[in-house]
């Protein structure tokens, strides 16, 4: 054991920087409720009520008067108060939705949803024990993933329940006949056929159960000839078939479950208009409320100053109205530098894309990465990336999210770069229009996209393919 001096260098972030990079991130909604949430929290802070509905103007013209009545504030000389505000400690971006005017309804959970049908089934005091814990067991999606015997052990040692494979199956098929139909299956062939079971029987129904239950690999893989031969059926039978399958649902939960989601409102955070071919960029007037320092702190500091012969009591006061205003006044600095960043941005974007904003043909948009914009603005790439998170532009063309428009970029045959949103889009257009019955494969793909001058490789292609969500050729065939 010794002692020795020892030199280093850290970077830390202040708490404004780190205050100022989540509000940046924050899209319209819940930075309005942010600044809700803060002057109700902050009495030093206050809104200026005459406000100008222009944005820029009113951007650009007031941010002098914002922190016009704290200029003559010294609050150093009353004590050296080096606590961090604790709202900067505390802070999420998960608000709560406070807005009165949308009613949601609380309705309940989809395992209550389930649990109180089993009320309605005559159930001993344990097999209503078991039943409610296979309900338990489903996910958002009505599966039970778990296999049976661990279920089972699950059962022994958490409910001090034994109960034999056999019963569990009994409780299992009891379960699955609650609502939605298709609950409590273990896998997709079993949910597909507890639909089947329950729909009215006829012979294109009795024959998908057969098909499902032991002839499910063909059926998935789309081996359609190999279906045909083995049943002895037309095509127009097997159409028949997989038209009554396609009617069911691969995810019974989602039906209840979806519908207790409130419906989610996108509000634009920019505006794009053109006027006689020009590009005119506003933020949304939500974005840019006008902030203050109250006067009436501002007086009882200078009042508490005034007094030469201050209590401990006096102090604390001093002290509480110190914190406050050093909140009140980082969190104007915070939006002002929010709104420059933002503006400045988004007005960057505007100018690298402004052919696509002007014509709104895709094949018009550059590629561009995020070190374009952040060598333009001469800001660091994280702060573009937390500009573009969440954020969305309402253009004459539709409401856009941001980073729909940065691309990698590719060089076609005549040596042009390209963004690879106008290969995804040619590649979509090539596989709407090509012959269901014999889908395009990657390689042909390949062919496809080389003719329309665009050398790309087959694993390019295929990842191109599953970042649009389209299945693999097989997956795409019908009959």
């Amino acid at each position: 054991m010794k002692q020795y001096l020892k030199l280093k260098l850290n970077q830390k972030l202040s708490p404004q920087q780190i205050q100022l990079m989540k509000l940046i991130q924050l899209p319209t909604i819940d930075f309005e409720q942010n600044i809700q949430r803060e002057l109700e929290e902050n009495p030093a802070l206050e809104i200026e009520e005459n406000r100008n509905e222009n944005i820029d103007e009113d951007y650009s013209n007031s941010n002098d008067e914002r922190l016009s009545d704290d200029e003559d504030i010294n609050i150093d000389e009353y004590l050296n108060y080096d606590d961090t505000p604790s709202y900067k400690l505390n802070y999420s971006s998960n608000n709560e939705n406070e807005n009165n005017e949308i009613p949601f309804a609380s309705g309940i959970s989809f395992t209550e949803y389930l649990t109180s049908q089993l009320n309605t089934l005559k159930l001993d005091n344990k097999e209503k024990k078991i039943a409610e814990f296979l309900v338990g067991s489903i996910d958002n999606s009505g599966y039970i993933r778990q296999e049976l015997n661990e279920i089972v052990d699950d059962l022994a040692f958490t409910q001090n329940l034994d109960v034999s494979i056999d019963k569990l199956k009994n409780i299992l098929s009891i379960v699955q006949q609650l609502d939605p139909p298709g609950v409590g299956a273990q896998s997709l062939k079993d949910c597909l056929i507890i639909q089947l079971k329950r729909k009215a029987v006829n012979d294109d129904i009795e024959l998908a159960i057969d098909i499902l239950e032991h002839s499910f690999e063909h059926f998935s893989k789309k081996h359609f000839n190999k279906l045909i031969a083995k049943y002895n059926i037309s095509e127009e039978r097997l159409k028949a078939v997989i038209k009554e399958v396609e009617k069911l649902n691969p995810k019974p939960g989602n039906s209840y479950s979806n519908t207790n989601k409130p419906i989610e409102h996108i509000i634009p955070d920019f505006k794009i208009e053109i006027d006689n071919n020009n590009l005119i960029l506003t933020l949304n007037n939500r974005n840019s409320p006008i902030l203050k320092i109250s006067k009436e702190y501002d007086e009882m500091l200078k009042g508490y100053k005034l007094d030469k012969n201050k209590t401990k009591s006096q102090k604390d006061a001093v002290q509480f109205i110190k914190q406050k205003l050093d909140s009140a006044k980082w969190f104007i600095d915070a939006v002002k530098q929010r709104q420059e960043t933002l503006y400045v941005t988004m007005s960057a974007i505007m100018e690298y894309q402004k052919e696509y904003f002007i014509t709104g043909d895709e094949k018009n948009m550059k590629p561009m990465i995020l070190k374009d914009i952040a060598e333009k603005i001469e800001m660091d790439i994280s702060t573009i990336s937390r500009v573009a998170n969440s954020k969305y532009v309402d253009t004459p063309y539709g409401t856009k999210l941001l980073k729909e428009f940065f691309s990698e970029s590719m060089t076609n045959q005549s040596g042009e770069e390209i963004s690879t949103i106008e290969i995804k889009k040619i590649l979509q257009t090539i596989i709407e229009k090509e012959n269901k019955k014999f889908p395009e494969t990657d390689e042909k793909l390949v062919k496809l996209l080389v003719n329309k001058g665009y050398k790309i490789a087959r694993r390019t292609v295929a990842k191109y393919r599953e970042q649009l969500n389209i299945p693999v050729a097989r997956l795409r065939k019908e009959i």
